[in-house]
Formats: C-alpha cells, structure tokens, sequence
C-alpha cells in the first residue's frame, strides 16, 4: 500500500467484472481513501455504476467506496462500438453487425 500512495496516478482498468471478496472491499476503500489529495484515481468500468454496490456486497462499504471516488469525480460515459470490435473489422477478423 506504501507503494501506492507514491504514483500521482493510479489507474484501475476493467473495474467490476467479479464480485469482491471481504478482503479486497477492505482493500479497495483502503486506496481510495489514501488517494485523497495524494494522486488521481482513474477507473474504466462496463459496469453501471449503479451496480457497483452489487460487485462491491457490502451496502455499507459500498457507500463509503462510491462517496470518496464520486465526490470530485469527473465522469465519462462512452457511448457505441466498441474500439476493439471496430479494429476486429479493420483487421477483416470479423464481420461487421448491424446496430
């Protein structure tokens, strides 16, 4: 966690794919709670994020996790194609679907 604390910013990708287990609830609120006024907090998700109490299973923690990321967050929702099924078409790996 030392370590953590040191990078100006920490970039977690791909976020909410499996539920969390206790210790990484404890775990993840831990960082997010360091990266306060030490670094920035980058994540990518495909998950709504009214769904992240669910992956997070702990309303209480969940609360505490979402309020120290969201409260001077910045937020983009990416709307379309995906890039990489788009490069999968370029590269003639696939075939192209219809919208």
């Amino acid at each position: 966690m030392s370590a953590l604390e040191k990078i100006r910013l920490l970039i977690i990708d791909d976020w909410g794919p499996e539920p969390l287990t206790a210790e990484q609830r404890r775990d993840l609120l831990e960082i997010v709670d360091d990266r306060d006024n030490r670094g920035s907090l980058l994540i990518t998700s495909q998950l709504p994020v009214n769904r992240w109490h669910d992956v997070i299973g702990d309303m209480t923690l969940g609360d505490a996790i979402i309020d120290r990321i969201v409260h001077r967050a910045h937020r983009l929702d990416l709307k379309g194609a995906s890039l990489r099924k788009r490069q999968a078409i370029t590269d003639g790996l696939t075939k192209p679907q219809e919208e």
